[in-house]
């Protein structure tokens, strides 16, 4: 596993590299085919943040964690990835989704909301053909609300969404 640790407000001591190292490492025990990970350490005010994204195939797992205490956001990133992981296992085996889903993620729009509101960051993203459980299991991992895709199935750009009583909402395009 190819593991990158970088700094924000902060300078990564070798202690810090290591402790990160070695936690992450443990993850490779529940699922082997981690191709990298990008660690951010941050201090903010009073906060210091550990943000985790893992790259599994065509798969991304991403957490973040904040407390007072650098090593144990680490701790925590740690055993939220574990449990997202082992969740992503019980799913693959549980409805019988095939391989790795496939990555996409979420756009920013251009339209502007109200005086002074406007666009602060936009994600540009490759949309691959995924079934639909592989989208709600993708989108579940990353912890978004929406989750843009191309439905494998029809060929179109599809937004999937939770909904406020806990199911899955589906935007199609119309004619």
């Amino acid at each position: 596993m190819l593991l990158s640790v970088k700094g924000r407000n902060l300078e990564i001591t070798d202690a810090l590299r290591q402790y990160a190292e070695e936690k992450l490492g443990r993850l490779t025990k529940y699922l082997e085919q981690i191709v990298s990970a990008s660690v951010v350490l941050s201090v903010e005010k009073h906060r210091q943040i550990a943000e985790v994204t893992l790259r599994v195939r065509e798969l991304t797992i991403r957490a973040e964690e904040s407390t007072g205490d650098l090593y144990s956001s680490i701790d925590l990133v740690a055993e939220k990835l574990e449990r997202q992981i082992l969740r992503y296992k019980e799913r693959i085996v549980g409805h019988g989704v095939r391989g790795a889903a496939r990555e996409s993620r979420g756009a920013a729009g251009e339209p502007r909301l109200e005086e002074g509101a406007r666009v602060v960051k936009t994600k540009r993203f490759a949309v691959k053909p995924t079934e639909i459980e592989e989208a709600i299991l993708q989108m579940d991992l990353l912890g978004h609300s929406f989750y843009v895709f191309r439905n494998a199935r029809t060929e179109e750009v599809n937004v999937l969404y939770r909904r406020r009583d806990g199911n899955y909402g589906l935007i199609e395009p119309g004619a």
